[in-house]
């Protein structure tokens, strides 16, 4: 929106008001939607936590769980909408309307944040601390995943959303070919020229796995004070720069990246959630005064996943998302074992203390902020990893 008034103003008075043209600099725009953002969640969090006390929207607690994390019942839950307000208006204010890739991106974040409102509000409601019953979350979660995909598998490939319906229209006539330009390929990090076409179906399902999957992966991190919002703050800033490269043709075309004209812009979304992330953690650090909810977390894991479709940064961001990966993968592991020992030897046993990974490692004697102190070191490494893939290609 700023963008839009400031040419206006620069025309209108091109002497006076000059200076308003800085606000074209996509790498202005981006450092003022994190500030925009920070000072948002900073000066909106002590009202929305004393409104969430007021109306006693308290984070219920497994009876099962960690033992030392009774005490924490009753600390106000749904906190993520603090977050999602913060980047909503931090974008809006700072990036350009016309783009389409910052729009469908609001549109999955958005949409998995009332997905996770829902599941947060029984929670609270019905004091049933498993909220939404999976099947009907995983519904909802795939109509907006296969939407977002269908759309993004002919949006990457194209420059406007007119060439979009041209395209998709093409595709039915000729009878659901599985061409896709190169640009939407699958890119194998460290390696120049090693790429995979997917095919329309191909690059469907696999936007569709990366963005549930990445939502839930998130979600399920999300279990400690400040645990899944300082990774999700690392990993969004680091695709904030891949989109920033991936939009510009001067820098993909020396990187060896493919050019998606209007990526960049996605570098103002990544800022926002940056700067709101930021401005969360300044409450939701030990002991929390707020939790995130599912509201926040599904919906952030949501935005990423997106991101990294559009950018064509999939399996970078498996790497850097790698504290999420594993966080999956020891509740999908844990169940696994669990069923199949249960049927086998009439008992259930378990691989982990506790899933996910990190109630084992606070089982095994490890500290909250232990835990989450070093699973922030570990996303930062995972990142400065992932950032190399720019140029050791």
């Amino acid at each position: 929106m700023l963008i839009t008034l400031s040419q206006w103003l620069a025309l209108l008075y091109p002497e006076q008001l000059g200076f308003l043209r800085v606000f074209q600099y996509l790498t202005f725009r981006a450092v003022m939607a994190a500030m925009t953002a920070l000072l948002i969640g900073l000066a909106l969090g002590p009202f929305v936590i004393r409104r969430l006390t007021e109306l006693k929207i308290g984070q219920p607690i497994r009876e099962y769980g960690v033992v030392e994390h009774l005490a924490k019942r009753g600390t106000p839950t749904m906190g993520g909408a603090l977050i999602l307000l913060s980047i909503a208006i931090s974008t809006l204010l700072w990036f350009d309307w016309s783009n389409r890739f910052v729009w469908i991106v609001m549109i999955v974040t958005f949409g998995f944040g009332a997905i996770g409102w829902v599941d947060d509000w029984r929670k609270v409601v019905d004091k049933n601390p498993e909220g939404m019953r999976s099947r009907e979350k995983y519904f909802w979660q795939s109509v907006i995943g296969l939407v977002a995909a269908l759309y993004l598998a002919f949006s990457v490939a194209e420059t406007s959303n007119l060439r979009v319906l041209e395209l998709f229209i093409r595709w039915v006539q000729s009878g659901f070919s599985n061409a896709l330009p190169p640009r939407a390929d699958l890119i194998v990090p460290f390696f120049k020229s090693i790429t995979y076409p997917l095919g329309v179906f191909g690059f469907i399902i696999l936007t569709y796995l990366v963005i549930v999957g990445s939502s839930n992966a998130v979600n399920l991190t999300d279990g400690l004070d400040g645990l899944a919002i300082m990774p999700v703050v690392m990993v969004g800033s680091a695709l904030g720069i891949f989109a920033y490269v991936t939009g510009n043709s001067v820098y993909s075309n020396y990187l060896l990246l493919p050019y998606i004209p209007g990526a960049g812009e996605l570098m103002i979304f990544c800022a926002a959630m940056a700067g709101a992330g930021l401005a969360f953690l300044w409450f939701n650090a030990y002991p929390a005064q707020v939790f995130m909810g599912d509201v926040g977390a599904l919906a952030l894991g949501g935005a990423l996943g997106t991101i990294a479709v559009i950018v064509r940064q999939e399996i970078v961001l498996g790497i850097m998302g790698g504290i999420f990966v594993l966080e999956a993968l020891s509740v999908m592991a844990q169940v696994a074992w669990f069923k199949y020992t249960k049927k086998r030897y009439g008992e259930g046993r378990r691989i982990l203390l506790m899933a996910p990974l990190h109630h084992h490692f606070e089982k095994s004697g490890w500290k909250e902020t232990q835990v989450v102190v070093r699973f922030w070191i570990i996303t930062m490494l995972l990142c400065l990893v992932g950032l190399s893939t720019l140029k050791l290609r």
